[in-house]
């Protein structure tokens, strides 16, 4: 409901992908969606994963811009049509939602998450090919083509910074721009960042390094 206010008078379609959770979302989103016609559930049975998951749902649709937005609220959907509006300038591939940008924030994380935060993207310099302020933002807007590849150039799909290997493989420069936000709040549910997550950020980026 959020996302439809803010994208009012834009032609738009939103894609739930889930891992076959246990929380009833997949039932829930079909439900929405015998009302809806612009949504639609991408239901992965057997398979996991941040990235790999967005980058089946960006692939899924016919739309020619595509975002990934979190489903949780944390992620502003009112920077939204600004994103749109810029990429329809013809002179970006990539807008970002970022909490380091100036005037943008990371909300009320703990010190042991911010400097976590902090030293990936420090790391991300290793592979990044552009000087993105928030190069780990999960928050973005791609055009679908350049998108598209940057997944046959290589991208690995391995963990949940798919920004960072959309950068990290684009055979091209990616052209962009960073817009802040303020991180807000989860509104439900748990953060995935465990050791496991960092484990799979640090093989993504020796995969792109190598």
């Amino acid at each position: 409901d959020r996302v439809a206010e803010a994208l009012a008078g834009v032609d738009w379609e939103m894609i739930f992908v889930d891992d076959d959770s246990p929380d009833g979302t997949a039932e829930a989103v079909r439900k929405m969606a015998q009302d809806d016609r612009r949504v639609r559930c991408l239901q992965r049975i057997g398979r996991r994963g941040l990235s790999t998951a967005c980058i089946e749902g960006m692939l899924a649709s016919s739309a020619p811009v595509v975002a990934v937005i979190d489903a949780d609220h944390q992620h502003d959907e009112q920077l939204l049509p600004r994103m749109f509006e810029l990429i329809e300038g013809g002179d970006l591939d990539v807008v970002v939602g970022s909490r380091y940008a100036e005037s943008g924030g990371i909300g009320s994380w703990d010190e042991s998450r911010a400097a976590f935060s902090r030293l990936a993207t420090r790391l991300s310099r290793l592979v990044l090919k552009a000087d993105l302020h928030d190069p780990m933002s999960g928050f973005f807007m791609i055009r679908h083509d350049a998108f598209v590849e940057c997944v046959k150039a290589g991208v690995s799909g391995v963990g949940f910074k798919i920004l960072l290997d959309l950068f990290a493989t684009s055979p091209t420069p990616l052209r962009y721009r960073e817009l802040p936000y303020q991180f807000r709040n989860r509104l439900a549910g748990e953060s995935k960042l465990d050791t496991n997550v960092a484990w799979e950020y640090v093989v993504m980026l020796l995969d792109k390094f190598m």
